[in-house]
This record gives structure tokens, sequence and C-alpha cells, in this order.
């Protein structure tokens, strides 16, 4: 698998689609394996997937796969993954909000605008909070939010110590009016994510 520290995809980074398609069973287990750490559900609907080079790298690669633009669209590609890898002093997550019955999941939605402007951070006590993706407005005017956001944590460097120790307390929480969830990140998680400010 590819290094977890690198910063950013180039096209020297993609494989040829045929070299991609030979490999890509192994390369998705390698994925399952590396994402199991970087995921936190908090509460019943919002799940945190903690983004880094592999991850993209990966996520890039199955586009090519999937839609076979070909060289066309390596570029388009790399341009909408690449912000989402953690440059050292940040943690960057896709968070979901899942909910399968469509008829609930608009009920939900349309009382949780600007949810991505009450996610956060805890390290050792010290709350952080996210900074949500801007390139697409998430609320509607009618107060319905998206079912995907994009969000980084920046770390100053003593919280960024203070996160790479093992056994320190980081929560991860939603403090919406309509949303008040928060969790424990489990120590593994808390490892694997340490290494995105290597």
């Amino acid at each position: 698998m590819i290094a977890a520290t690198k910063r950013e995809i180039t096209r020297a980074d993609i494989l040829p689609m045929s070299d991609y398609g030979r490999e890509r069973k192994a390369l998705r287990v390698d994925m399952v394996a590396v994402k199991k750490n970087r995921r936190v559900e908090v509460g019943p609907v919002a799940t945190f997937y903690f983004e880094n080079y592999q991850t993209m790298w990966h996520q890039v690669h199955e586009m090519l796969f999937i839609e076979k633009g070909g060289e066309a669209q390596i570029a388009d590609e790399l341009a909408a993954y690449n912000p989402l890898i953690p440059q050292g002093d940040e943690l960057v997550a896709t968070v979901m909000l899942e909910i399968e019955d469509p008829v609930r999941r608009a009920r939900v939605l349309s009382g949780l605008g600007h949810i991505e402007d009450h996610m956060y951070l805890e390290v050792a006590g010290t709350r952080i909070n996210a900074i949500s993706e801007t390139d697409v407005e998430r609320t509607t005017d009618e107060g319905k939010t998206s079912s995907v956001h994009f969000i980084r944590f920046k770390l100053t460097p003593s919280q960024i110590a203070e996160f790479r120790k093992p056994g320190t307390r980081v929560l991860l929480g939603i403090d919406h009016v309509n949303y008040g969830h928060i969790a424990v990140m489990a120590e593994a998680t808390r490892n694997a994510l340490a290494a995105d400010f290597a």
C-alpha cells in the first residue's frame, strides 16, 4: 500500500487502469484494513471517515476505473480529491449522515441545517472546531442539509503533540440543537490518525 504521509497525488502516482484492474481486489482488501481505524460514529446517523493519501489514492483509482474517462478524467479527479489529503497540521474527514429510509432521511436532514458548523474535536480537554469546505453550500434556503460534508480540524503544534501521546483522551462531537452527540475516539483510531501529522 502507498505511504500514508504523502500530501498530494500526482499524475505519476496513477496506475494504468489495466494494472489497477488486476490488483483491484487485493487493494480493496488492503483499504478495508486502512479504513477500519479511520472511522468514528457520532450518534445514530453521523459517521466521520478520516481521509489520508491512501484513502484518496484509492478513491481516485476507483473513480477512474468505474467511469472509464481515461486521461481526460485524471486532472478532474486529482483536483477533486487532493484537497482532502491532510497536510501535516490537520485531520480531514468526510462526514456522512447515513439514513436508509428516504422519508426519514428527508425529515431528519431538514432539521440539521448548518450542522457542519457544529462539529468539533476535543484533544486533552481543548476544543478544536471543524472548518467546513466552502466549495458548495451544504444547506438549502429551506434549512435542509446535505447528507455529505467535508471538514478539517486544524491543530496547533502543542495540540498535535498531545494528540500523538498514547492514551490521550480525544472526543469527536456535534452540538447542533437537533443533534447533540459525542464519541470517545478509540485508542486504535487515535493512533492511526496520529500518523496524519507525521
